[in-house]
């Protein structure tokens, strides 16, 4: 089932520890920026339910899992502030998934562009079918996903980070992925992972709370400035989208 509802969807199941965080948005499960601000508000509060052990976030559908951020959404920026407000999404997102205190599992069922991206690498582990192909376009549209990039760092490295964000008009495959570490399993379709994340989510939630807290801290120690470093990136990406290429090229983009 895909929703319809133009701010999208998002919605949580509690099961035996286990939260389903499942989103989902007409447009190849994009989000604007409402649905993000929700997104973040959930993590907030998932961290704190003492009923929660692990959290799992999925798409709706079956084809593409996140197209990134709203497109038209960014057509509409008009000046410096509207700019990082946009990229704030994101960014804000993304500091509530390093900083949740329950482990975060992605499901990532099909292709992921730009902001997608930048989702599955601030998960703790990643499950994904051999159509979740992965992409950055952000620099053949003039800006780039500066947002986004240490998450990807983090999980892959710099040099996976400059092949996905200079070859801006290429694929990825889900094994090339995996190969770089934003995927920890591959599989052939959604059947085989959703059996074999059932098994996973389920081992992972019977184990100590606390030690899974102390676990968490370690993936992420180094990144406490990600609060004030995320927002000087979204700054960033606010300014370049006025400029006078990227507006053309999203002209171009957009016809």
């Amino acid at each position: 089932m895909t929703t319809n509802r133009e701010n999208g969807s998002l919605y949580t199941n509690i099961v035996n520890g286990i939260a389903s965080l499942e989103f989902g948005h007409p447009a190849s499960n994009s989000f604007p920026g409402v649905l993000l601000e929700r997104l973040e508000k959930e993590l907030h509060k998932l961290s704190d339910d003492d009923e929660v052990k692990i959290i799992i976030l999925r798409a709706e559908g079956d084809r593409a899992f996140c197209a990134g951020a709203s497109f038209d959404e960014l057509l509409a920026v008009e000046n410096m502030q509207q700019g990082k407000v946009f990229f704030s999404g994101f960014a804000n997102v993304i500091n509530a998934m390093r900083s949740c205190k329950k482990l975060i599992i992605g499901r990532i069922h099909g292709k992921t562009v730009g902001g997608g991206v930048g989702l599955a690498a601030a998960c703790d582990y990643c499950f994904a079918t051999e159509h979740a192909a992965i992409k950055l376009s952000e620099l053949s549209i003039g800006i780039g996903p500066f947002v986004i990039a240490p998450a990807i760092e983090r999980k892959m490295g710099v040099a996976a980070l400059a092949e996905l964000t200079l070859a801006a008009h290429e694929w990825k495959n889900a094994y090339w992925a995996k190969e770089k570490g934003l995927y920890a399993r591959v599989f052939e379709n959604t059947g085989d992972m959703d059996k074999e994340l059932e098994f996973f989510s389920e081992k992972l939630a019977s184990y100590n709370p606390a030690a899974l807290l102390e676990m968490k801290k370690v993936l992420w120690e180094g990144t406490r400035s990600w609060d004030s470093l995320l927002q000087e990136r979204a700054a960033i990406s606010g300014e370049l989208v006025l400029s006078e290429f990227t507006r053309s090229a999203l002209s171009k983009f957009r016809k």
